[in-house]
This record gives C-alpha cells, structure tokens and sequence, in this order.
C-alpha cells in the first residue's frame, strides 16, 4: 500500500531529514585515515541522539536478515555498496567510503547516504562519485508530479549506463514514512512512464547505486547484511528523501 503524506507530515519528515544531512555531515569530517568506522557509528548515535532523534537501522531486522543491524550507520568500504556493519575496520588513505544514515521523529523517518574518498582520492573514484551523484540529482529532478516511478529510474539508469557501471537491478529506493522501506520500489535503471504514479504526497528515497566494473552481478558477504560487488570493483551509493509536491520535488534530507 502506498500512503500520501500530509503537509504536516513532511515537515516533520523534514525535521528528520535535517538530522539525517548533520549527521552524515559530521561523519564525514571525523572520516579521516586511521579512524575506525566504529568511532564513525559512535559518533553518529551521539549526533542523532542529541537532537532527540532515534537511530533507525540500529536493531533493524527485515526477513531476510540472519541477525538485526547492529549499528547505527551502514558504512560500506570499496567493494561494500550497502549495509556494511560499522566495525573495526580503520580506514586507509584512498579508501572509498559510503555512509547511510536513518533517524526518527515523531514517529517518522529520513534515510540519506554520502559516498566520499578518504585522504587522497583516487581520479577513478571521483569520477564514479561525481557521476552518480549527478544520477541522483537526475533522479531528483524526474520526480514531478504526473510521471512516474520509471521516469525516475529512467533518468538513473541513462547516466549509469553511459558510464559503463553496473546497475544491480535488485538494489533500490523506495517509500518513506512510519516505517524506513514502504512502498514503492524505487529501481535504479528502466524504462520511463511505467510503474506508481507520482503524486503529491508521496516520499521516496532515491539512491542510486553504481558498481565501477560495469558489470550488475552482487554477491553477499559472510555476515550475512553487506552487499558487496560481484567482481570485487569499488561502488558508489547516494540518497535523498524527497516528497512530491504540486511545485515539484522537495528535498527532505539537505544540510
């Protein structure tokens, strides 16, 4: 079931995005060579916590988990793409880190995620981050209201498939409220003028995933929760929550 937000509501949703964007934030500043991504997820408990917000992926257990999350943020590490588990892995420089970060308030969810190089970035890095933040923004900007789920996934998947990435076809966003997964799926790569209409009311994460050896193929590592790339080449992941409104996308999860 898809459920259409209040205007109420989305500012609330705002209030928790706002917390998502200073949280992810501050990770990124203390995300420098030799901090372990345990301190990361420390720091971020401490960050949603402050601000009177409830970490979301902490103790989450969807069914096809062995065990529920135990951190606060998925922090995900070269070959990682998703739901890596904040350990004591420290980080090297070059290292290509993503963040995804959710909290609560009121009852209501924000999840975004950053994908950022550590010390000195390697050129192909950056460019696989650059690309697939512009995916995000393309995907943004396809959120109108009168299209549809596939002109989101349409524009996505034109920017990764251009730059020869692989696009894993089961990883993707969806709906956001109550809950941090509701309907709809949101795919990364498909054809435009199919899938849920878009209406007003309705909040989505939007988060494209980009695998830089061109190949779609995933694999999941022992711990049974990080997706990891088939071919063992690095990975991109960014995120907003956005809601559609009359006017146009709004962006819930920015500083």
């Amino acid at each position: 079931m898809i459920e259409l937000k209040t205007t109420t509501e989305i500012d609330v949703l705002r209030e928790a995005g706002r917390i998502v964007a200073r949280t992810l934030h501050a990770v990124r500043a203390h995300a420098t060579v030799g901090t372990t991504l345990r301190e990361l997820d420390e720091l971020a408990h401490t960050a949603i916590t402050d601000a009177g917000a409830q970490p979301v992926f902490l103790g989450y257990r969807p069914n096809w988990a062995p065990t529920p999350f135990p951190g606060v943020i998925c922090a995900s590490v070269n070959d990682a793409i998703v739901h890596g588990i904040p350990n004591g892995h420290r980080l090297a420089d070059g290292d290509l880190v993503s963040i995804d970060c959710g909290a609560r308030v009121q009852g209501w969810v924000g999840d975004a995620a950053i994908t950022f190089s550590v010390g000195t970035p390697r050129p192909e890095d950056t460019q696989l981050t650059e690309t697939t933040e512009q995916a995000l923004a393309d995907g943004i900007a396809a959120a109108r209201p009168g299209g549809r789920i596939g002109d989101i996934a349409r524009a996505i998947g034109v920017v990764g498939r251009s730059a020869g990435y692989g696009i894993p076809d089961t990883l993707g966003g969806h709906g956001v409220g109550r809950d941090m997964h509701e309907a709809p799926f949101v795919p990364n790569d498909g054809a435009a003028g199919r899938g849920a209409p878009l209406r007003p009311g309705l909040v989505l994460a939007i988060e494209p995933m980009f695998l830089a050896g061109g190949r779609d193929h995933i694999r999941t590592a022992e711990d049974g929760w990080t997706v990891l790339t088939g071919d063992g080449s690095r990975a991109a992941h960014v995120e907003h929550t956005i809601a559609i409104t009359e006017d146009g996308p709004r962006v819930l999860t920015a500083l």
